[in-house]
């Protein structure tokens, strides 16, 4: 057994894995550095005027979103670029670019500085997608489930550990530290990425790139395509409008006592345990079974999760669920990815990738907008049971969507 373990451990890999192994542990640190942060990001809102509580949901649901507003514009453009020049010089560009970014939000004085800050951080967004391009691109499609899913715990469990640590910090030090910190660790990996990634790529010349009604025109499967790029926007959607409120519905399940940023932080990354031991073994399945059979069952699993969460009496009940979640997190994106990876030629991955990130963008700009909004008319509560309904809609879209690949699986 240990002469197995070695082997497998040690044995020489191919180019594609030993990139899946350097990104994943880009992921994970950038899941950190993302996630340090945003668990408490409505509650260092609170500390830079005097709001009301409308205000302050209206202001902490505009700072979410408008670094992906942005994200939503301007991933076209870096998707091209990408196709032209290749993933790795734009996942070093949003890595640099972040670190000096989001460690300037350590000094605001007042919520519209932070809000123009978050708004320049989505130029520089995009290392995990474009990871993810990358990996799928130098990835075997009979493998690029197992690649992504892998890839996928990268960032969750960056995710998983990021939040908590990010309470820790912001308890002991406040939470201007914790932006700086942030911004240290992106710079580390930006280092990682541009040591240690290699692509085999070989770049395009203007005229050799094609617009995008080429790209759609010569895609073997449009309709699904397409229909993964509303799935994205439809479930980014349901999960972002509940970002917003998170530590505000900690606070209040509390009652404002004990140790809220710890809990909040905990509360904000109990998912990824969950989707860190599922979404490997989910990628393999998919591969196997059909990854929209995976997704599918991931939206109908959320659906059962989102509605109990809005009548929690405790933190303990409220964490239960949010570990439960974390099992469809592992099942809906990650399998998105991949059939979007099996139905592209690597040719225009690039461009389908950014693609897939302006919808995930656009879902994470209306899904905090909606969730604040929603929680000021009818409290915390009401954002959870409009969520679930959310997903219900979006898993009769990607019926509709992956309708003819199940017929073809069938035959």
């Amino acid at each position: 057994m240990f002469v197995r373990l070695k082997h497998k451990l040690l044995r020489p890999r191919q180019r594609w894995e030993k990139n899946l192994i350097v990104l994943w542990f880009g992921t994970f640190m950038a899941g950190i550095a993302f996630s340090l942060v945003m668990p408490f990001l409505s509650l260092y809102i609170d500390t830079l005027g005097k709001f009301s509580t409308s205000q302050l949901n209206f202001y902490s649901g505009l700072t979410y979103a408008s670094t992906f507003l942005v994200t939503a514009i301007i991933s076209p453009f870096w998707g091209r670029l990408a196709d032209r020049k290749g993933r790795k010089i734009m996942i070093l560009r949003a890595s640099l670019g972040m670190a000096f970014v989001i460690g300037l939000m350590g000094f605001v004085t007042n919520v519209y500085q932070l809000i123009i800050l978050r708004l320049i951080q989505g130029v520089f967004s995009g290392y995990i997608s474009n990871a993810n391009a990358l990996v799928a691109t130098e990835t075997p499609k009979d493998q690029s489930g197992k690649a992504l899913g892998i890839l996928t715990t990268g960032s969750v469990s960056g995710t998983l550990f990021g939040p908590f640590v990010g309470g820790v910090i912001a308890a002991i030090f406040g939470y201007r530290i914790t932006f700086l910190i942030t911004g240290i660790i992106l710079i580390l990996v930006f280092l990682l990425s541009a040591f240690f990634v290699h692509e085999t790529y070989t770049p395009l010349n203007t005229e050799d790139v094609k617009n995008s009604r080429e790209i759609f025109r010569e895609l073997k499967n449009t309709k699904l395509v397409i229909g993964m790029l509303v799935a994205t926007f439809l479930i980014q959607l349901g999960n972002f409008s509940i970002s917003p409120i998170i530590s505000l519905y900690v606070r209040e399940i509390m009652h404002n006592n004990g140790p809220i940023t710890i809990a909040s932080g905990i509360v904000a990354s109990i998912p990824g345990i969950a989707t860190l031991l599922a979404a490997p073994r989910l990628g393999t399945m998919g591969d196997k079974i059909g990854t929209e059979r995976i997704l599918k069952l991931g939206m109908l699993f959320a659906i059962a999760i989102f509605i109990p969460m809005a009548f929690v009496a405790n933190i303990w009940q409220f964490g239960s669920l949010r570990f439960l979640i974390g099992v469809s997190n592992a099942a809906m994106l990650p399998a998105v990815q991949t059939l979007l990876a099996k139905n592209t030629p690597a040719s225009a991955t690039g461009r389908i990738f950014s693609y897939n990130q302006s919808f995930q963008a656009l879902g994470s700009v209306a899904g905090p907008l909606i969730g604040s909004s929603i929680s000021g008319v009818w409290d915390y509560n009401g954002v959870f049971i409009s969520t679930a309904f959310i997903l219900f809609l979006g898993f009769f879209w990607v019926s509709f969507a992956t309708k003819n690949t199940l017929q073809l699986r069938n035959k």
